[in-house]
């Protein structure tokens, strides 16, 4: 089953969703970015296939999932994958989170044990502020024209400033990736961040965790995931030399990483 398909969720919303990897092996959950689409972890899932059954998925608001108006919260992003490992039939996953991804797997770690193996947080925070940024985006977004200046952001703040400039594929490729996103989604799920504070309830996470930090990460930043590491009882940290997308700039450092942990 290595097209793409969806589910409904309790509030209607379509969630798209694509697995890689024989049926007989444990699931592994991907969470992407805020302004990407499952595509994020392309590079990632021919070789986490060879040991997981690997499922990908888009946020509401973004990518092959469909775009519902007003905010969204980090509770509904947490309770779509629930809902869509119920759809599946899956009862208990690992699940990897990068940047919101992370956010949304803190939020399974806490009020979602009992459906998560082992908790992989990735260039993540428990809370990013302040709220005016947020609502500055937002308003930002959803004025502009097109998604073009909003893509050049991310991508100063996902990539090292001489890979942007140098425009190499992967750029291009991410650029592409940015440029079709829906800017009501984008705003959406801003809100979410916005919104979302788990400083004290991290705590709560009694799951094998493993934290993986970017040394030179902008967006959330090293100390965060120090933070969520020494905050989350037992918890491992890796700190690779990244900005923000260190499944991307540091690929072979990451996979081993993500599989010595969860083997």
């Amino acid at each position: 089953m290595n097209e793409l398909n969806f589910v409904t969720t309790g509030d209607g919303t379509r969630i798209v969703y694509r697995i890689d990897g024989d049926a007989g092996k444990p699931v592994l959950v991907l969470s992407n970015s805020i302004a990407t689409t499952l595509h994020m972890w392309d590079r990632q899932v021919g070789e986490l296939s060879k040991h997981f059954r690997v499922l990908r998925y888009d946020f509401r608001g973004h990518g092959g999932s469909s775009v519902p108006a007003g905010a969204y919260s980090l509770d509904r992003l947490g309770r779509d994958v629930i809902e869509l490992l119920d759809a599946l039939g899956i009862e208990r996953a690992h699940f990897l989170g990068l940047s919101l991804g992370g956010f949304v797997g803190q939020w399974l770690g806490i009020h979602a044990p009992e459906r998560i193996d082992r908790l992989i947080l990735s260039n993540t925070s428990s809370h990013l502020g302040p709220a005016s940024y947020f609502d500055e985006r937002i308003a930002v977004v959803q004025q502009a024209p097109d998604m073009s200046e909003t893509a050049e952001v991310f991508l100063s703040n996902w990539f090292p400033a001489p890979m942007v400039a140098a425009n190499e594929p992967v750029i291009e490729e991410f650029r592409t990736m940015l440029l079709t996103i829906n800017r009501h989604g984008l705003a959406g799920l801003f809100a979410a961040v916005r919104d979302a504070d788990l400083r004290r309830t991290v705590a709560l996470i009694s799951l094998p965790t493993l934290v993986i930090a970017g040394q030179h990460d902008t967006v959330t930043a090293a100390s965060h995931s120090e933070l969520i590491a020494a905050t989350v009882p037992g918890a491992k940290l890796v700190v690779l030399p990244a900005v923000h997308l260190s499944n991307v700039e540091y690929p072979a450092e990451f996979m081993q990483a993500v599989l010595s942990f969860l083997r």
